[in-house]
């Protein structure tokens, strides 16, 4: 019996000693908090996207409160999420352009030339590091395989015929599903911008009639129609500038192979035909 108390008593004031060690350095070491941290996280959405840059929203709570952080970063939260912490961190609110998610593609499975019957993990990441790299055979358009689907919080993306689409009501511009496309062919694009070249080859025509069948084929038809000269070739490929684009449409119309998509409702085209009047 006496055997068996010895080792209790040695144990049991061991585990005083140990608390006492741990009482003793968890205030020897503690870090306050700023309270503003817990203010910020508490109005936060918490769907922890990573849209921000940082670690969750957490992270990012704590890179606000030490300056190292935009107040505008959380895109899921938008401008009036960016108030609101302004009003807590005592600065100036400055809003920023909303964005969505934009794919630069147009070639659809029954739009491309496949390459290869694709058997493999359906995910763009893995797939774009196999030889053949997915099943389309243009190695600038979206693979499909979903990627953009899996990384997404707020499930705004799907798959449909080959083809990575974006929710325009679900989509906050968070840019997880641009940073995870391993051919960039993704894009945040200003969400006021309704046209649109759906398109990210930089191949030249003939090349690109190779591969899929409504390709920008470089004919420069846009550039000589647009109205506020908002469109310029790089190289083969031509591009919008959103700051001078007033999406008047015409350069969807005029172009041959329609991948300028126009993605403006019945009442803003009524109203952009009026004002051309």
């Amino acid at each position: 019996m006496t055997g068996m108390i010895y080792p209790a008593i040695i144990m049991g004031g061991l585990g005083l000693i140990f608390g006492a060690l741990l009482a003793f350095a968890s205030k020897k070491f503690y870090v306050e908090t700023d309270p503003r941290q817990a203010d910020i996280r508490a109005i936060l959405p918490g769907a922890n996207c990573g849209g921000c840059g940082y670690p969750g929203c957490d992270g990012f709570a704590e890179a606000l409160v030490n300056g190292t952080a935009k107040i505008t970063g959380c895109a899921a939260g938008g401008s009036a999420l960016a108030e609101r912490i302004a009003a807590i961190l005592g600065v100036d609110a400055v809003t920023e352009e909303p964005k969505i998610a934009f794919l630069k593609c147009g070639g659809a499975s029954d739009k491309t030339v496949k390459n290869c019957v694709y058997y493999g993990e359906y995910d763009c990441r893995a797939a774009s590091v196999i030889p053949g790299k997915g099943p389309s055979s243009c190695a600038y358009g979206c693979m499909g395989l979903g990627t953009c689907v899996s990384v997404c919080a707020f499930n705004a993306m799907t798959i449909k015929n080959g083809l990575a689409v974006v929710d325009p009501e679900k989509c906050v511009g968070c840019g997880a599903c641009v940073k995870n496309c391993p051919r960039n062919v993704l894009v945040l694009a200003p969400r006021k911008s309704k046209v649109n070249v759906s398109c990210n080859s930089p191949l030249k025509g003939p090349d690109v009639k190779k591969v899929c069948s409504v390709g920008c084929i470089g004919c420069t038809l846009c550039v000589k129609s647009c109205p506020v000269q908002a469109i310029e070739m790089k190289g083969a490929l031509a591009e919008i500038d959103p700051a001078k684009c007033i999406n008047c449409g015409v350069c969807a119309t005029k172009c041959p192979t329609k991948i300028i998509t126009d993605r403006r409702t019945a009442q803003e085209r009524a109203s952009a035909e009026t004002a051309s009047v």
